[in-house]
């Protein structure tokens, strides 16, 4: 049945789901092979399902495993190779994991003093109104009030354990919404979700800095993601490659001397966002997403900044006088132990000397994705309003289907991140009953990467495990499609 109304095709969705999980399971007879069944996914760079370690990675930590070597010459080996790419002007810290990371640099550089006579004074930050921003914008109070409950529903836990338990002291947090984007309430968890295909980057710049104004005389920096795609709202680009929207964060942050920090959770150093061409003071990365080190995180940035954010995490010297150590701080539950720092090290290397290890499977993978979604069968103006980038910053292929809306019509079903957190997001959890670990794809946007059971163990991907995962998420496209009242 035809719905009227979105919250009809949502509803109707919902009343299908046994009947189309089974139609999905009996698909996946024909596309996926028996011996790949839950072994395999659409991509490996999802912390809940790593992919497997490479054998130079490999190599590099059990090599090093059996050596005697201070942590602190390791940390000092990673800052080396941070400094040989970007400058001497540059430090890096790694940590557990990139949220470690973020924490660490929100509380060192964003949060207010809290030692000293009288009352603590409020601080803010600028956070544009993006996806994941319960990464990256949830350290602080949300201001203005609308977005008060924005996180309400993520996660498995609500309440100060869940989200709103990463608040940090009298930390504030200003949602910018960004021009040229739709924040339409979609998904069987009914939400607002970000659709940034249309984002203006110079008239969300005006934006941002109007806000900055208002609130300059608590403003301590700004944040947004690092990543390049037009789903992500950073379609439009410099002569290098740089989104235009991440250049003019930095500028704002330089006119207000507050740091820009970028979470670069699913992104690459050296490869990915360049926090010279950015602007951006601090950068966090995920070293076991995109860049395939061990479950760890690394903050790279400049050295003024770095300096307390390694001070919290015990790695800035000795009291007696020393340029590095591994003592204790404020942070050091965040520290990376011995295996994933060597991990860190050879991913960072092969990154600096031979990036096409990392890079061609890309190429690969964006070669599969085209020619199987030129394969699927919609009506022309859903099939015409798929678009499809790459991206080497996160080793990704993105499909994004916000066009299927346009001009008023009912598109192709947007899932929001509730829903991915609720259960309901069909497009993963459909997957998951065909046997194929699902990827991100929620807000009108799935990205793919390779990794997880579809790569060699150089890194390399194998069309014939890869294939068969696309295939499969292009026919449960195509049964959601009919379920929805669209075929």
């Amino acid at each position: 049945m035809k719905p009227n109304y979105k919250f009809e095709m949502y509803r109707q969705l919902q009343q299908n789901i046994p009947a189309l999980y089974a139609e999905a399971k009996a698909a996946a007879e024909e596309i996926v092979p028996k011996e790949l069944k839950g072994k395999f996914g659409l991509t490996g760079a999802i912390s809940g399902c790593p992919a497997p370690l490479r054998d130079d990675i490999m190599k590099a930590g059990e090599d090093g495993a059996k050596e005697v070597i201070p942590l602190a010459k390791l940390v000092d080996e990673i800052r080396e190779l941070v400094k040989s790419v970007y400058g001497d002007e540059y430090d890096a810290a790694p940590t557990s994991t990139c949220e470690a990371g973020l924490w660490v640099t929100f509380d060192s550089l964003f949060s207010p003093p809290m030692m000293g006579r009288g009352d603590s004074y409020r601080s803010r930050y600028i956070a544009p109104y993006e996806k994941h921003m319960h990464h990256q914008a949830s350290y602080g109070r949300p201001v203005p009030p609308r977005y008060k409950d924005i996180y309400a529903d993520r996660g498995s836990t609500a309440g100060e354990l869940g989200f709103y338990g990463k608040r940090q002291n009298n930390l504030d947090t200003v949602i910018v919404p960004l021009v040229g984007a739709n924040y339409d309430v979609h998904g069987i968890k009914y939400h607002p979700v970000p659709l940034l295909t249309g984002v203006d980057p110079e008239q969300s710049k005006l934006a941002l800095a109007k806000q900055a104004a208002i609130h300059a005389p608590m403003l301590a920096g700004f944040t947004s993601l690092g990543y390049e795609t037009p789903g992500y709202g950073y379609a439009k680009k410099d002569t290098e490659g740089t989104p235009l929207l991440q250049k003019y964060i930095g500028e704002i942050a330089r006119d207000y001397n507050v740091p820009y920090v970028i979470d670069n959770a699913w992104g690459l150093p050296f490869v990915g966002c360049n926090p010279i061409k950015s602007g951006a003071d601090v950068i966090i990365y995920s070293m076991d997403k995109a860049t395939g080190a061990a479950t760890s995180g690394l903050i790279i940035g400049k050295e003024e900044c770095m300096v307390p954010i390694r001070r919290a995490l015990g790695m800035h010297g000795d009291r007696y006088g020393t340029t590095a150590s591994y003592g204790k701080a404020a942070y050091v539950t965040f520290d990376a132990g011995k295996e994933a720092l060597l991990t860190q090290i050879q991913a960072l290397k092969v990154l600096r000397d031979q990036p096409e290890i990392l890079t061609a499977p890309v190429d690969a993978l964006e070669k599969i994705v085209r020619e199987e979604f030129a394969k699927i069968n919609l009506p022309k103006r859903l099939k015409d309003g798929l678009l499809i980038s790459k991206s080497y910053n996160s080793t990704a292929v993105e499909v994004n289907y916000e066009a299927t809306w346009a001009n008023g019509e009912m598109g192709l079903p947007i899932f929001s991140i509730e829903d991915m957190y609720a259960g309901s997001n069909i497009l993963q959890t459909g997957m998951a009953q065909m046997g194929v670990i699902p990827t991100v794809a929620y807000d009108g946007n799935i990205y793919i990467s390779p990794g997880l059971g579809t790569c060699d163990s150089n890194g390399q991907i194998i069309d014939a495990a890869m294939r068969p995962a696309i295939r499969a998420l292009v026919k449960l496209i195509e049964i959601t499609a009919k379920y929805a009242g669209l075929l």
